[in-house]
């Protein structure tokens, strides 16, 4: 089932070509930018118009007598205005029957791709020594956002966890469990707060002089595959991904142990990666580093900027396993798109490595390498988000947060609730709010966390659309039984026309998402359906109109919903039956 977009791109499209005689014409069908425009617009012509050496209204006119002839039953009329635009304006019967269609299955309101494709997206990727903290929100929730709306279209998606488990840092690690544990006999009790065992090791680390030497050790033993140490450190490995997990299930968040690709799973290809690139004559020697210098990346002073592959020391960097990396996602999974899900000052560090891989043939001409860049969470004091003593804020207490304040203002709004209520409803508003908050700014921008705002039942926010779903749901639950099979038979009032179209519209902005990979498209699409939805509530009676109107707009209510917790999933947010 294509979308109203795609239907009319071809229809259109195809007159267009005929009229002009020029093959393959793209007619630029969009969404009208105002009712009195139309439904659709199509803003084509003009360069057809260029190309043909014609006269762009005339052209336009050509494709409206054309398409008018056909007797499109999808099409009620069109306008010629200005230069060359064709507004166009749907037929009521062609989008109840196609509400009918979508009512008997619901799937279709996101309807499947065309042309399905293997996907990676590459997200999260927190650092395994520490905890989770706030800065890992955006990648995590953004990256599960995307990886959801592909999915649903019909690709193939494989999730890449791409975490830090591998370095320096865990052979100091290592050293101060192996000590604990020698005295506690089991897994140190300090790891159920993965960020003060982290300190405490530094704090050892910097203070004694014999225990540093021999976390250095540690990380040559480590590396080497010693076998007590890796034991050691696969036992700190899985304490970590539990707190990891912990925080995606309370997300809601699709990510699991499976999609696991840590940075030590490229650990033996490393080599391989230098000697590629040696082959290619790319390695350059540089302060006894080993480097690749390309041409198009320099610094202000003009001078060539390196990717380093290899240290002095021997030590491969984030670029060597990076490389690795895109091998292994191009050539061995032959995936066609790979989404890396990394905030925005990586930008130059991918740009790099993606250039690196295209030159020395770590990647194929099939895969497309996409850096979803987004910007940083910053508090209101316009600095990246932190504690008031300026630590980073752990993850989990943020959420933590968010749910005792959501449950004050469900306590507020409604006091009868039960306990098992109150923590149900509070849990879902407080994540909700959390995440929504977030995916419906533009990802590349930097966003201010206010707490006030996000939690408001009023204006673009989660509590607002769950709370329109679950009003939707109250109406319905008035009418006993028997909606299955009830269909939209009216939509004469303006309001429920606005409701049905945009209703229809769903699946062309999931096509958005799905191509330039910006969640608040979305979210700015569920927001403006809620909308039309109040305006509908107020405007048109519902339970006291007569029987054939009331079940026409039940039927359109039953949709409206479907609709909302449709995209509200794609989000990862879950919904609520009662409020």
């Amino acid at each position: 089932m294509n979308t109203l977009k795609q239907i009319l791109n071809q229809q259109v499209g195809a007159a267009l070509s005929e009229v002009s005689g020029l093959a393959d014409c793209d007619p630029n069908v969009i969404t009208a930018s105002k009712p009195e425009f139309g439904d659709y617009q199509s803003n084509g012509v003009m360069s057809i118009a260029k190309k043909a050496g014609s006269n762009p209204r005339q052209l336009a006119n050509d494709v409206v007598e054309k398409m008018t002839a056909d007797a499109n039953p999808l099409i009620e009329r069109f306008e010629v205005a200005g230069p060359g635009f064709i507004n166009i304006h749907l037929s009521d019967s062609a989008l109840m029957q196609r509400a009918a269609e979508i009512r008997s299955d619901l799937q279709k309101l996101i309807p499947q791709t065309a042309q399905a494709e293997k996907i990676v997206v590459d997200y999260s990727s927190p650092n395994l020594a520490k905890e989770m903290h706030v800065g890992h929100l955006r990648g995590t929730i953004i990256g599960d956002c995307l990886a959801r709306v592909l999915e649903r279209q019909g690709h193939e998606i494989i999730r890449q966890n791409h975490v830090g488990d591998w370095g320096t840092q865990f052979g100091m690690l290592i050293s101060y469990m192996r000590e604990l544990s020698a005295s506690q006999g089991d897994l140190p009790t300090q790891l159920a707060d993965l960020e003060s065992f982290y300190r405490a090791a530094k704090k050892r680390f910097d203070a004694d002089s014999d225990f540093a030497d021999t976390a250095r050790a540690s990380v040559v033993k480590l590396q080497g595959g010693d076998a007590d140490h890796l034991v050691v450190w696969q036992q700190f490995i899985d304490e970590s991904l539990k707190h990891c997990q912990a925080i995606y299930d309370k997300l809601n968040v699709t990510l699991s142990r499976k999609d696991l690709k840590a940075e030590s799973f490229y650990n033996k290809d490393l080599k391989g990666v230098v000697e590629k690139l040696e082959q290619a004559s790319l390695l350059s020697i540089s302060n006894g580093a080993r480097c690749v210098f390309l041409p198009e990346f320099t610094g202000k002073d003009g001078n060539p900027l390196p990717v380093i592959i290899q240290k002095t020391d021997g030590g491969y960097l984030y670029a060597t396993t990076d490389l690795a990396a895109i091998q292994y996602r191009s050539i061995e999974l032959k995936a066609e798109r790979s989404l890396y899900v990394v905030d925005a000052r990586q930008s130059l560090h991918f740009q790099q490595v993606f250039a690196v891989a295209r030159e020395a043939g770590f990647s194929s001409a099939n895969i497309s390498l996409e850096h979803i860049a987004y910007g940083t969470m910053m508090g209101k004091d316009g600095r990246p988000f932190k504690t008031r003593s300026g630590d980073t804020i752990k993850l989990v207490d943020l959420l933590d947060e968010a749910i005792r304040r959501a449950r004050e203002l469900v306590a507020q709004k409604n006091p009868g609730l039960d306990e098992t209520a109150y923590t149900e409803i509070a849990e879902k508003v407080g994540i909700a709010a959390v995440k929504y908050a977030d995916l419906s700014k533009n990802r590349t921008s930097d966003y201010v966390f206010d707490w006030s705002t996000m939690l408001s039942f009023e204006g673009n926010t989660a509590p607002y659309l769950m709370y329109a779903y679950a009003r939707i749901r109250s109406i319905l639950r008035k009418r006993d039984s028997g909606l299955e099979d009830v269909q939209i038979t009216s939509v004469s009032e303006t309001a429920e026309r606005n409701l049905l179209l945009k209703i229809m519209q769903l699946s062309e902005v999931v096509d958005m998402v799905a191509r330039d990979c910006y969640p608040n498209l979305l979210c700015n699409y569920l927001y403006e359906l809620a909308g039309l939805f109040m305006r509908f509530y107020e405007s048109c009676p519902i339970l006291k109109a007569d029987a054939q109107l009331r079940d026409s707009r039940l039927a359109l209510c039953a949709l409206t919903a479907s609709a909302l917790k449709q995209g509200l999933d794609l989000l990862g947010i879950e919904t609520l039956e009662k409020m």
